[in-house]
């Protein structure tokens, strides 16, 4: 009989007791699976999303950079403050300028002309902030953010629309209110194409833009990003929103009391029904605000090259209007300075209940030594020797501590399958029972020493080197779990290792 099948047999034999240290040392190991797997797959989200198609992000100079990030990138925090609408056309061309403006049909957004950054850039998208629609954030912007926007540059990922189209900056069905509206919004509010929805300003429990509604034309496919949690609507419709206009010091503006001024170059389409025709004759007849009455709260850049990068972020940051950042080094510091401590924290933690649980089975089969002893003995009697005996013990020690490890690896990732659609709902990252988030193995095997001499043994046998190579995180709890195993049943063996077996013959007869 192998060594194996006889510590199997010593296990079945004190079921309860083997039973109950299993699933202790799988609860240790089911919360260290979450903690790696979750903490992992978010952070691996945020990073991939960190920068989504652009390099850049300018805000106003008030408040830091990581709320500027936070609440541009992924809808997190608050607006502090706005820049002025002539810095954003400062990143536009004549081209660009002219070509909004007969988009808009005003002659009010100033002349058309190259702007001073616009050289660097490869383009430019203005974001507007502010409003609700529920806990969901109102975004104002314009239809370039979903015009064949590259999102994800790795994979060339656009963003596609699951129904309805993307918003026009003007059209005759609904003027200047037309609005979409990511996945999650989507599926929680159970709005579909054709529904209006009106915007609460400055906090989901303000007051209700309804005399502004938006009519939806798109929902977006899911992404997995903070785009699946916003409301996009058209920026000029935005602006024309109740206390949205900025005032003008030479021209005091009462917004509420300011009439509708109908477009002279807009042309009446035809309608069914009198009622159709009076809400669009409503949302039609407004007139665009000029550019002093404008404001935007960020900036999405994306720069011609990383060479200007720097000497742009410079510039911007050197004058006293708006500040730059750079969103994959924001959120990276966030990760090093924030979330990586308290990661280590949760693990450490995580670690010394599977210690515990470790522990657990050396007192199991300790204690279970002064009962098996006539056992030992009958097994030396039979011409085992000292060292079999004693790799029987170890053997059953790794086979509790494998075997709660892996029934806590399965509950692991059960229990990230329950928890994926809260996950989703809180972050926008979507993860399953089948994620797993990969780590480099220089991370972990950090000595250069070791990792060069792994790499000379690899090649010895014509293999590739391990610098770079990414694996599952999960698979180095394996050979922690086989250390642990021997060390806690290194006692017990050597235990059996010392029994007498005249003695234990003599006293169990």
């Amino acid at each position: 009989m192998s060594k194996w099948k006889i510590a199997w047999r010593s296990i079945q034999q004190r079921g309860l007791a083997s039973t109950l240290t299993v699933l202790s040392m799988a609860l240790g190991v089911m919360l260290v699976v979450a903690v790696i797997s979750i903490h992992g797959l978010v952070e691996q989200s945020f990073r991939n999303n960190s920068s989504l198609g652009y390099n850049m992000i300018v805000g106003a100079t008030k408040g830091g950079r990581l709320q500027l990030v936070l609440n541009t990138v992924y809808y997190l925090s608050q607006p502090v403050e706005n820049i002025p609408y002539s810095y954003f056309q400062e990143f536009l061309s004549a081209e660009e300028i002219e070509a909004y403006r007969r988009a808009v049909g005003t002659e009010e957004l100033g002349e058309p002309r190259d702007g001073k950054f616009r050289l660097f850039t490869k383009f430019a998208i203005p974001i507007c902030m502010g409003d609700y629609f529920g806990q969901f954030r109102v975004i104002g912007t314009t239809p370039q953010l979903f015009d064949g926007f590259v999102y994800d540059l790795a994979n060339g990922k656009t963003y596609e629309f699951d129904a309805g189209r993307n918003f026009k900056t003007y059209s005759e069905e609904s003027g200047y209110f037309e609005a979409v509206v990511g996945a999650k919004v989507a599926r929680e509010k159970l709005l579909e194409v054709g529904h209006k929805i009106s915007a609460t300003h400055g906090d989901p429990e303000g007051d209700l833009h309804d005399e502004h509604p938006f009519t939806v034309v798109g929902i977006l496919k899911s992404t997995g990003t903070p785009v699946d949690r916003g409301v996009f609507v058209n920026i000029e419709g935005f602006y024309l929103m109740d206390g949205h206009a900025k005032p003008v010091a030479e021209d005091p503006r009462d917004v509420p009391a300011r009439p509708p001024v109908p477009l002279s170059v807009r042309p009446t389409p035809a309608w069914d029904e009198p009622g159709d025709q009076l809400a669009a004759d409503t949302a039609r007849n407004y007139k665009p605000l000029t550019v002093s009455e404008r404001e935007v709260t960020a900036i999405l850049l994306k720069t011609v090259n990383q060479v200007v990068t720097p000497g742009l972020m410079n510039t911007i940051n050197e004058g006293n209007v708006a500040q730059a950042a750079l969103p994959v080094s924001v959120i990276y510091g966030l990760f090093t300075t924030i979330v990586g401590p308290i990661q280590q924290v949760l693990l450490g933690l995580t670690i010394m209940i599977c210690v515990v649980s470790g522990v657990s089975i050396l007192v199991s089969i300790y204690n279970s030594m002064s009962d098996r002893q006539h056992e030992i003995a009958v097994m030396r009697a039979l011409g085992a020797g000292r060292g079999t005996v004693m790799a029987v013990v170890l053997f059953e020690a790794i086979m509790l501590s494998l075997g709660g490890g892996l029934i806590g690896f399965l509950a692991g990732h059960s229990l990230i399958g329950m928890a994926g659609p809260t996950i989703e709902a809180n972050t926008g990252v979507a993860i399953g029972f089948l994620d797993f988030p990969s780590t480099k193995v220089d991370e972990y095997v950090d000595v250069t020493g070791l990792i060069n001499v792994i790499n000379a043994l690899l090649r010895g046998v014509g293999l590739e080197s391990i610098q770079g190579l990414e694996v599952p995180t999960e698979l180095w709890l394996i050979p922690g779990l086989v250390l642990l195993a021997v060390l806690v049943g290194l006692l017990p063996a050597m235990a059996a290792y010392r029994t007498d077996v005249s003695r234990s013959l003599s006293a169990n007869p």
